[in-house]
């Protein structure tokens, strides 16, 4: 019995040594894991209790102006107040940007015109619940499609008597929040540009409940002179889906706004602005912020833009232009047309350029169409014959001084050709002074072989040999070739059909192919110079932005003058053909406008008959018609201006309300402005002083 006590004492102690062991290990590893969490995994703990977020938010800077040859500003940028989104992530719900959107709604005033169809329909849907949205599409029918597929399905069930249901105030909210919805994270997408005053205060009370809303100092394009060479600077707008990419790849963001037409487009990379970048550095322990700062780095205004044009000879040639018109109210078949251009063909330079339009089926009683001496072509008729009679001499078929008899031509199966009137035995400088056609008609035959007065011979391809030299010849002036201005787009005219024999004489006399006034100013400055073809410009400098915008900056890239190419032509027969032209206004068809003008013009006068489609339907019918045109140099001897004026689509001379001396009175005005200026300037007029001078009178 002493035994098993002894036994028992033994036993007790071996299990105390066990648990003790077992809480040994318990708490070592206790201790190793607290270690691992201080030490090892400290760092990592510490951070997350204070955290730092970093968000960086590109704020647009104003574009560069645009200035005149004389440093006027044309374009500048005027301050405006826009309302912003910023939103905090691309996973933001859309209900959450639908109620910002609705609290919004109430303290501005939204336009709700570029709102579309599939924009109300995604608004509808997305404030229906379940059970609507599986009417729309069954659950049967959802387990067959993708998640893309289900929702096309919805919005093509959504019919005219849904979107019936929502209201004018929801059609609002609709117009925010898709704006607010087409934002990228972080960066601050405009709601409304130009808020009003009243507006900006309501806002500002209200920010605090409104998280991610903002009031943005904005630019906004404006024009000095009004409408003056609007259509050329071209406007600005959301980058275009189909160049998302492009600005992408050079550090544009989605919702910049960026040129998108003519100058503006042209010289984007020089006008755009350097960003302000606001960067917000937040730092957080736990749920508290402990700490907010704001770095910013101020933008920059885009570089500016000098251009050739002389913006008082602007508005001068404009204002005749539209007096020419106010005059001539019942001069034209269907829309009243107009449009002019002044150069320099010693340098390409556009010193001015013109363009009205009227369409007879808007209703308004003017419009500036200044882009269309660049991008709309016409037959140009008798003013294109200059680069005739050159091609005549360069291809050997007649040469200066060379005669032939001005009388009808009668081709086979060809209408009867002839000139205003017979003039008979006549020269290559009278041919001009009177406007020959049977002279250009005889170039036009001896170059696909023919001889009128044998009756023999040409083909089909001695006539398309003749064209593709005539088309060639021609290009070299610059008519039906690019003229290489400095703009994204620009019309190089149309071929004028089929390449039969009798349109190959009307082709020489400017009826067949169709030019632009550009081409046509381009082409007389080319011969004006003595055979180079000049790029035409529009920018001659790229300066830097100062803080006095009245002063330009200094000069970062100067545009030299740029030869195209010099015609093949000699300079004699240049020379001889420079004659002629001075002949028309001296002796010729022009002299009783020119005549007596002291600045000695060079020029050439054009009419091309045309036939112009009037009315609709059963009422649809052709009337007969002319395009007036006129180009021309001065002084003769030593040129250093060249225009070009074109009249579309005018009634005939002997038809009720014509104006046939049209273009020989502009032309006339446009170059005693631009030689009066010579003399005395007084600066362009503002639309602010063209305002002050209305309440005055």
């Amino acid at each position: 019995m002493g035994r098993d006590k002894q036994k028992k004492k033994r036993h007790v102690p071996l299990r105390l040594n066990v648990l003790f062991f077992a809480i040994f290990i318990l708490f070592s590893a206790l201790i190793l894991r607290l270690g691992m969490v201080q030490i090892v995994q400290g760092e990592e703990f510490v951070k997350d209790l204070e955290r730092t977020s970093n968000t960086t938010a590109r704020i647009d800077a104003p574009r560069g102006l645009i200035y005149d040859k004389y440093n006027n500003i044309i374009v500048d940028n005027e301050l405006e107040l826009s309302v912003t989104y910023t939103n905090p992530s691309q996973r933001t719900r859309p209900e959450l940007l639908l109620e910002i959107a609705k609290d919004l709604v109430t303290l501005i005033d939204v336009d709700t015109a570029e709102v579309t169809e599939r924009d109300k329909k995604d608004f509808w849907l997305l404030q229906q619940p379940l059970e609507v949205k599986y009417a729309l599409v069954t659950k049967e029918e959802r387990s067959q499609l993708e998640s893309s597929e289900q929702y096309q399905l919805e919005i093509k069930r959504i019919t005219e008597e849904h979107l019936a249901e929502l209201t004018e105030e929801d059609i609002k909210v609709l117009a925010i929040y898709r704006e607010m919805a087409r934002g990228y994270a972080h960066v601050p997408q405009r709601i409304k540009r130009g808020i009003t005053q009243e507006e900006a205060h309501v806002l500002s009370e209200n920010l605090d409940s409104l998280p991610g809303v903002d009031i943005l100092r904005d630019s906004r394009r404006s024009y000095v002179y009004g409408n003056s060479l609007r259509s050329v600077f071209g406007s600005n707008g959301s980058i275009p889906r189909e160049k998302l990419d492009y600005y992408l790849s050079r550090g544009y963001d989605r919702s910049d706004s960026v040129g998108i037409s003519f100058l503006e487009l042209q010289y984007e990379d020089v006008l755009r602005g350097q960003k302000a970048i606001v960067e917000s550095i937040t730092t957080l322990s736990g749920a508290q912020t402990i700490n907010k700062s704001v770095q910013e780095q101020l933008g920059r205004r885009g570089n500016d833009l000098i251009l050739t044009i002389d913006m008082e000879l602007q508005q001068k040639l404009e204002a005749i232009l539209q007096e020419e018109m106010k005059n001539s109210p019942n001069a034209f078949i269907k829309d009243r047309q107009a449009y002019a251009i002044m150069m320099d063909p010693r340098t390409g330079d556009i010193l001015a350029m013109a363009g009205y339009w009227d369409p007879a089926n808007i209703e308004r009683s003017q419009y500036d169409d200044h882009i269309g001496n660049i991008n709309k072509a016409f037959e140009m008729g008798s003013s294109v014959k200059a680069a005739s009679v050159l091609t005549g001499f360069q291809t050997g078929v007649t040469s200066p001084y060379t005669r032939f008899n001005d009388r009808p031509i009668r081709l086979p199966g060809t209408p009867e050709k002839k000139s205003f009137r017979n003039h008979g035995l006549l020269d290559d400088k009278k041919a001009l002074e009177v406007s020959s056609n049977v002279y250009m008609f005889e170039i036009a035959m001896r170059m696909a072989g023919y001889n009128y007065s044998s009756q023999c011979c040409w083909n089909a391809a001695t006539i398309e040999k003749a064209y593709e030299e005539a088309r060639y010849y021609f290009s070299q002036f610059g008519l039906g070739a690019d003229t290489g201005i400095d703009l994204p787009s620009a019309s190089s005219g149309l071929s004028g059909g089929i390449q039969r024999a009798g349109n190959l004489l009307d082709l020489f006399i400017g009826q067949f192919d169709t030019y632009t006034p550009l081409q046509l100013a381009q082409y007389i400055s080319t011969i004006a110079n003595g055979g180079y073809r000049m790029q035409p410009r529009l920018v001659k400098e790229i300066r830097e932005p100062t803080s006095n915008k009245e002063e330009p900056g200094a000069v970062i890239q100067r545009f030299e003058p740029t030869i195209l190419n010099r015609i093949d032509m000699s300079e004699a027969q240049i020379n001889r053909v420079k004659d002629g032209l001075r002949g028309v206004m001296t002796n010729g068809t022009a002299s009783g406008t020119f005549g007596n003008e002291p600045y000695q013009p060079a020029g050439k006068t054009g009419t091309a008959q045309v036939r112009v489609a009037v009315g609709e339907g059963e009422n649809r019918r052709f009337v007969d018609g002319n395009t007036q045109t006129l180009v021309g140099y001065a002084p003769y001897n030593n040129p250093e201006v060249s225009f070009a004026v074109v009249m579309p689509y005018a009634k005939r001379d002997s038809a009720s309300g014509a104006n046939g001396n049209f273009s020989r009175n502009v032309s006339q005005a446009m170059l005693r402005a631009y030689f009066e200026l010579k003399e005395q300037r007084e600066g362009p007029k503002t639309k602010k002083d063209a305002s002050k001078q209305e309440s005055i009178n």
